[in-house]
């Protein structure tokens, strides 16, 4: 259970998959714009990357390891990692469509996130077991959507600051993840 703990504060927090890892930087700075895209994607993402954990776990230790076919392992997760992306779109598109139009681009953008097939790829590396990968991947996601949620809280609160012409837009965000980012680094003692 200690492990498990030390996981999940390890990757939401300390190792932040977009503050500390940079991966998955594309919709984090675009969807970010507003708390309830962000919270949005945020739930799609933790959905995508939890199961993907899971199943590419399975598939990684019960077929490709015993068939040794571990070569393969990028091409077979991103397949898996697409599967659920249509499903997470297809439900999104029919169940909240409101959500689906504000997500535009960036929903199917999930499949080529670095993040998603990061998670997966690490846990192969740090030979976690099917729980851990869970785990990893559950944490993994919670951590990315704290950072893309605080992001887009940010953003809304900067909207009405006074703000130097040349830093206005693009610039402003780029400065505030960066501080972000730093602010993140203080978690490293954690653990």
């Amino acid at each position: 259970m200690k492990e498990l703990f030390l996981i999940i504060v390890g990757s939401a927090l300390v190792n932040n998959v977009v503050l500390s890892q940079f991966l998955g930087l594309c919709p984090f700075l675009g969807v970010s714009k507003s708390t309830k895209t962000a919270s949005g994607m945020g739930g799609a993402v933790i959905f995508v990357i939890t199961l993907s954990s899971f199943v590419t776990s399975i598939i990684y230790r019960f077929i490709l390891v015993p068939l040794n076919l571990t070569y393969l392992q990028t091409i077979v997760f991103i397949l898996i990692i697409a599967a659920l992306v249509q499903f997470v779109e297809m439900f999104l598109k029919k169940s909240i469509p409101s959500l689906y139009t504000a997500l535009g681009v960036y929903l199917p953008l999930i499949t080529t996130n670095c993040a998603v097939l990061g998670v997966a790829l690490l846990n192969v590396q740090k030979e976690y077991g099917i729980l851990k990968s869970t785990v990893n991947g559950f944490a993994t996601a919670v951590g990315f959507t704290i950072a893309i949620i605080l992001m887009a809280n940010l953003r809304e609160k900067i909207e009405y600051n006074d703000i130097p012409q040349s830093f206005k837009g693009f610039p402003i965000v780029l400065v505030t993840a960066g501080l972000m980012a730093i602010a993140f680094f203080g978690f490293s003692g954690l653990i």
